[in-house]
């Protein structure tokens, strides 16, 4: 579940944030929890608070992989520092000349949530953040206890610099 603005909700600051998600993807266990106002699929009511919705979201690391046309390097590094001021939590963004990679944190209900605001992040933030006009050619989005079940087991190492962006 990302944060979004709804339509029509005036200026920035002036409305209240509106949580949204995608549908299809939720589990039956989600949809029979007591005193939850969710739909069948367990995607919450219209009229679920912010509170409600933020119980029930769970935390996804994402790593988005984005290449095309070669793009001066200052220009895409401004871009990716950019993103990471307009997209917090952003961990960490390495990047060539012809691609990038960026890993971050997310919270939606679901992976599939999660992977729908994934593949949005980089065409929604192309123009304000002045990104190259790359396409995503990798996603991997894995749950909190996963991610560091890798880590602990060996099986993948953390990011070799934490936070920032910083060339391959």
């Amino acid at each position: 579940m990302g944060y979004r603005r709804s339509p029509g909700a005036g200026p920035v600051g002036k409305g209240r944030v509106v949580l949204t998600s995608i549908p299809g993807g939720g589990s039956p266990a989600d949809s029979g929890s007591p005193g939850s106002q969710s739909r069948p699929g367990g995607h919450p009511q219209p009229g679920s608070s912010a509170a409600e919705i933020g119980q029930r979201a769970r935390i996804w690391h994402v790593v988005l992989n984005v290449a095309g046309r070669v793009t001066p390097l200052p220009s895409l590094k401004q871009g990716l520092e950019q993103l990471a001021h307009e997209h917090p939590p952003f961990l960490t963004a390495r990047y060539a000349a012809d691609h990038a990679e960026i890993r971050y944190w997310e919270q939606a209900d679901t992976l599939q949530d999660a992977a729908a605001l994934a593949l949005r992040l980089w065409g929604e933030h192309r123009s304000s953040a002045g990104l190259p006009p790359w396409e995503v050619v990798g996603l991997e989005v894995v749950d909190r206890p996963t991610y560091h079940q890798r880590i602990a087991e060996g099986y993948t190492e953390p990011p070799a610099f934490l936070g920032g962006v910083h060339p391959y």
